[in-house]
């Protein structure tokens, strides 16, 4: 399995572990994985990382493709690797949620489904550089019609000459965005996956298999699994610090409409728990909220314990359908305690 480091991007000033990035690369890591909220930015902490290794792509898990015109994601993305090295970056796109898309960055939520298709078309047409840049799509267009414009906007050639394969990834969760990513997507970041959850996941990349065409499959897309790991004899004192996260993404990301990680939580198999973590978080009462996080919805998605019980666990992982998986640790010896367990397997 490719195994992948993630970088923390929710802090107030950004502080890059590079002994451990360059360490991960040593191990032979396949990746490095950065993302972004409303502070930070995905993509230039890359840049810096890129500077300093050799080898290692870079990924991003994920980039708002609300944050940026989608020419400019495509621009970004292929500066990142003109200055890294062809064949090192990963274009990892996710929707974010109306919450941050509308009062962050100030776009509109609607059509969200057509924006991530039209954004990943767009894309397409910057890195190959086949001609001017022009889309006509059903949330983006290029140029910017007359009707909403001055009317002197013109088709443009990129002027960089891209790596026309740089892959894109989208990190989806839902039936219709899953999907779509397997139809127009090299790779797929899973929202909330854990081993298991391929028996749900799978008709929904088929029928996106199916309508791409031309044989696409499994055999040629990549699945980015995450998982949290921390070698400890108290697997207990683990869960228990991580529930205050999961809370607030349950009950506080989003609104009883839209709320993609309680959605992740249902489709995991926690409806009840995720209907009453959001009821509570809403009404104030937060500490409770924290305690109605069950004890196994935190160990099924994180290696916790001894290095005997992560090496068990970690088979798990090793057979769930993932081609990847991204690890979440500032620990050098749970690095390379993945490290060699998943040598052990090859």
């Amino acid at each position: 399995m490719k195994l992948g480091l993630f970088i923390d991007y929710a802090a107030s000033k950004i502080t890059i572990p590079l002994s451990l990035v360059q360490r991960a690369e040593a191990l032979g890591f396949d990746s490095v994985w950065t993302a972004e909220a409303y502070g930070t930015d995905a993509i230039t902490p890359l840049a810096y990382i890129a500077a300093h290794t050799s080898r290692i792509r870079l990924a991003t898990g994920i980039a708002q493709v609300s944050a940026r015109a989608p020419t400019m994601t495509a621009m970004q993305f292929g500066t990142l690797e003109q200055l890294a090295g062809e064949g090192r970056v990963i274009a990892g796109l996710g929707l974010s949620g109306p919450q941050v898309v509308e009062g962050w960055h100030g776009q509109s939520w609607a059509q969200p489904y057509d924006r991530m298709k039209d954004t990943v078309a767009i894309m397409r047409q910057v890195f190959r550089r086949e001609g001017p840049v022009s889309y006509q799509g059903k949330a983006l267009s290029l140029p910017l019609p007359e009707d909403e414009s001055t009317g002197q906007g013109k088709p443009l050639k990129p002027i960089a000459k891209m790596n026309p394969d740089i892959p894109i990834w989208l990190g989806t969760g839902s039936q219709s965005m899953v999907t779509l990513t397997a139809e127009i997507a090299d790779g797929w970041i899973p929202m909330g996956f854990c081993p298991g959850m391929m028996d749900v996941y799978r008709p929904w990349l088929d029928e996106g298999f199916r309508r791409a065409g031309g044989g696409k499959s499994l055999a040629d897309f990549e699945i980015q699994g995450q998982v949290q790991v921390e070698i400890t004899d108290d697997v207990q004192a683990a869960i228990d610090a991580r529930k205050p996260q999961a809370a607030l993404y349950i009950g506080g990301m989003g609104n009883a409409k839209n709320n993609f990680h309680r959605d992740q939580m249902i489709r995991r198999g926690y409806p009840e728990a995720a209907e009453r973590i959001l009821t509570l978080f809403t009404e104030g009462r937060r500490d409770e909220a924290i305690a109605a996080v069950p004890d196994e919805y935190i160990d099924e998605g994180g290696l916790f314990g001894d290095e005997k019980r992560i090496a068990e666990r970690f088979e798990r992982w090793l057979n769930c359908g993932a081609t990847g998986l991204t690890l979440h640790t500032s620990s050098l010896a749970a690095l390379e305690l993945i490290a060699s367990l998943n040598k052990q397997q090859n």
